[in-house]
């Protein structure tokens, strides 16, 4: 994965060196350094636990799925919907307290309401279609992550070039969920992955 990162950013520079007039600074992640700069704590939390766990839930736990997977690509989506309901203005603390009780009492529920031999089916439905599951879930992972850069649909050359980074990222991610059978170690990659960005980030996040 590193050694991809590095082709990518010498390929980068050829393309640059190529192509002078391609402005790779007109997208800019002011608001991710804002948010550093005013509260670096919920930064951290968000980049290195939340967003990990969240997004490899989504787009890796049903690579090669075990029945907890499955549980917790459910659990993900909840996730995703009690944010939307509980006002983003709420202590950021308790927002995320309230919205992990609320999980971890549905994947418990999982447990004890629906038969395990449905999971089991499909489980072993979506072990058959994995490849599709890690490229495709790979791109889109790449892809929802525009929205650090642009607010509405929209996407270019420029942006792509960007975000390329993080499909690289979904794609090794992948491939370790499928080498070790669990979706522990895609999200400490991930982590370890948005932990180093973090740090190369916030010297330059008191500048703005």
């Amino acid at each position: 994965m590193i050694g991809s990162y590095f082709l990518f950013f010498m390929l980068l520079s050829f393309l640059h060196s190529w192509f002078p007039g391609l402005d790779l600074e007109q997208y800019q992640q002011s608001e991710l350094f804002e948010m550093m700069k005013k509260s670096p704590w919920k930064f951290f939390f968000l980049a290195a636990i939340a967003a990990p766990v969240m997004e490899e839930s989504i787009f890796r736990s049903l690579v090669k799925p075990s029945v907890a997977d499955i549980k917790l690509f459910l659990c993900a989506l909840l996730f995703i919907g009690a944010l939307a309901i509980i006002p983003e203005k709420a202590n950021w603390i308790l927002r995320y307290t309230l919205v992990f009780i609320t999980i971890s009492l549905f994947y418990y529920a999982m447990g004890e309401l629906i038969p395990e031999k449905y999971f089991l089916k499909i489980s072993d439905l979506l072990k058959r279609w994995y490849l599709p599951f890690w490229l495709v879930g790979a791109v889109i992972f790449g892809m929802v992550h525009v929205f650090n850069y642009v607010e509405g649909l929209y996407f270019d050359l420029v942006l792509f070039i960007l975000i390329f980074p993080r499909i690289i990222a979904g794609f090794f991610c992948g491939k370790i969920k499928i080498e070790n059978r669990g979706i522990f170690w895609p999200i400490l990659l991930h982590s370890m992955n948005n932990s180093i960005v973090l740090l190369l980030m916030y010297p330059f996040s008191e500048g703005v």
